[in-house]
């Protein structure tokens, strides 16, 4: 009866901590973002950057607060103090990014074309000026742009949700990316158990028990440790995202048989 008035909790504690979420985006777009046209340029979007960031520190504080989940965050000061630097994570679950910018002040993201049209969360995108994905031949540039500003991007290789027990599977974006800014890669490292909110599952399809999200922040790659410096940019591209994708698999199975023994 114990366990079972338990998940009934988490079930309505998870639907009133989404609530909040859509609430809390739909507030900053209407009441607080509006104020940050008084300031200039890219100073307003780093203050709704970081306005962002502590929000999603309280959302990440209040699911944890409730029972929920549980972060677990190796090597976090890495993110925290990271400026002109690609990192790249793969994606089990749908609040990632939220977990991620939560440990970071001013980090821009690459966000889906329905993002901005979004009621709830259009301004809060919009407000921070992250990069669109609306039109890809400007994807790059738009990238490379803002990490020569001194941002940190965040960027999801597989360009969606993982799929649960199914081999990592890298686009070329982040590799693109990587090559045109040449700035140093950050790779992070998620795994969330038991799994919840994967791209086949509903925010209601809850595990039997909190799940642990856990970020595993590494040391910086370089680039030009994987490629032919003289290699076409396509064949270079394809290089790094082999590479990447077998850094991250490797990584991942190595850190679950860690867990297991």
């Amino acid at each position: 009866m114990t366990a079972g008035l338990n998940y009934y909790w988490r079930l309505a504690a998870t639907g009133g901590c989404f609530a909040a979420f859509g609430c809390g985006a739909l507030a900053l777009s209407l009441l607080v973002f509006p104020l940050l046209l008084l300031i200039p340029g890219k100073a307003r979007s780093r203050q709704a950057r970081r306005i962002i960031h502590q929000s999603f520190v309280t959302f990440i504080g209040l699911m944890e607060t409730v029972g929920i989940m549980r972060l677990e965050v190796i090597g976090g000061e890495r993110l925290k103090s990271c400026r002109n630097t690609l990192v790249l994570a793969n994606h089990p679950t749908l609040i990632d990014v939220v977990a991620l910018i939560s440990l970071m002040p001013e980090a821009s993201c690459v966000v889906k074309r329905a993002l901005w049209q979004n009621p709830f969360l259009g301004g809060v995108v919009r407000a921070a000026d992250y990069v669109s994905n609306a039109e890809p031949e400007n994807l790059i540039e738009g990238c490379a742009s803002d990490l020569a500003a001194g941002n940190p991007l965040i960027i999801f290789p597989e360009g969606t949700r993982s799929a649960p027990d199914q081999p990592l599977h890298f686009l070329r974006g982040a590799a693109y990316i990587a090559l045109k800014s040449g700035m140093p890669i950050l790779p992070v490292l998620i795994d969330c158990t038991p799994s919840t909110l994967t791209k086949r599952e509903k925010w209601y399809h809850i595990p039997q028990r909190p799940f642990r999200l856990r970020i595993d922040v590494r040391t910086p790659l370089d680039a030009c440790r994987w490629i032919d410096p003289e290699a076409l940019p396509t064949i270079a591209a394809r290089q790094l995202t082999q590479a990447l994708e077998n850094y991250f698999t490797q990584e991942l199975e190595r850190d679950e048989n860690h867990q297991r023994r």
